[in-house]
């Protein structure tokens, strides 16, 4: 049995990959087309043709399939067994056999490995970094995968304070449940949030403005994900850690990159997310 496998059933860690594989069931046309165009704002390009990109962590594989469709050569793994699953059930589904779309298993924690990969034009890894037990040290081990000039994309849970402590909790207490328990502890935890998003809505007269954001979440939030299986994604996600984004800009900066584009989530739930240009 595998580390990861190990760890997840010690319910010290989210697996991830079972999560990945019921959001495939939705995939479709718009929600690529979503993630698509969410590549393409952050990167601040038209496509990625004649470009290298390496997806750490790609989970479901969806961002991974954006990159190959906008023309990228794309080279994706992920720690989690199940994850890598999806992933290849992707560049099966829509580029079968295709020599331009590499799939393996692999952790952004060990080093030989990394360095075997070579350097790529685009390293992407959206909300992935917080979830290895290592934060830092991963974030230090993607810069040497970026080429000269080349862009490093991540996303990174925003530190609130308190309220990241009490998430640490409840992330850990979700994990150590046993499965059957887990769908009515996400219920729980998330449901007062919800009933006071659906009370804030009622309140300004504009109740639909909740349930249509609810039901159109794959166009609300841009990325092409899904609403449950974004909010068991975060309730279960774990390991889990979070910085400041300032405290980010500063690890790249000492490091000699520049940031070339920011997105904060306004000090909510969420994550920053990060463009950084490497030195040339």
């Amino acid at each position: 049995m595998s580390q990861q496998l190990i760890d997840v059933e010690l319910g010290n860690r989210f697996a991830f990959g079972e999560n990945w594989s019921r959001f495939l069931t939705l995939l479709n046309e718009d929600r690529i087309h979503h993630a698509e165009r969410s590549l393409l704002e952050m990167l601040d390009v038209e496509n990625l043709e004649n470009k290298t990109f390496l997806d750490i962590g790609s989970g479901s594989g969806l961002f991974s399939l954006a990159a190959r469709r906008l023309g990228a050569a794309v080279y994706s793994f992920d720690y989690d067994p199940q994850s890598v699953a999806c992933t290849a059930e992707l560049r099966e589904r829509y580029f079968s056999e295709d020599q331009r779309w590499t799939v393996e298993s692999g952790s952004v924690l060990d080093r030989d490995y990394l360095v075997s990969l070579g350097k790529f034009d685009i390293v992407y890894s959206w909300g992935v970094l917080h979830h290895t037990g290592e934060m830092w040290q991963a974030i230090e081990n993607v810069m040497p995968l970026v080429k000269k000039g080349g862009k490093v994309f991540i996303a990174i849970y925003n530190n609130q304070g308190g309220w990241s402590r009490r998430w640490t909790f409840l992330k850990r207490t979700y994990n150590k449940l046993p499965n059957f328990l887990r769908p009515l502890y996400t219920l729980l935890v998330m449901g007062a949030r919800e009933v006071g998003l659906l009370a804030l809505a009622t309140l300004k007269g504009k109740p639909w403005e909740y349930f249509d954001y609810m039901f159109n979440y794959a166009e609300r939030n841009d990325r092409g994900m899904s609403y449950w299986h974004d909010m068991v994604d975060w309730i279960g996600g774990y390991p889990f850690e979070v910085a400041k984004p300032e405290e980010i800009f500063y690890f790249f900066k000492q490091r000699g990159f520049k940031l070339s584009k920011l997105t904060t989530c306004a000090g909510s739930l969420g994550c920053n997310e990060f463009v950084f240009e490497a030195p040339e």
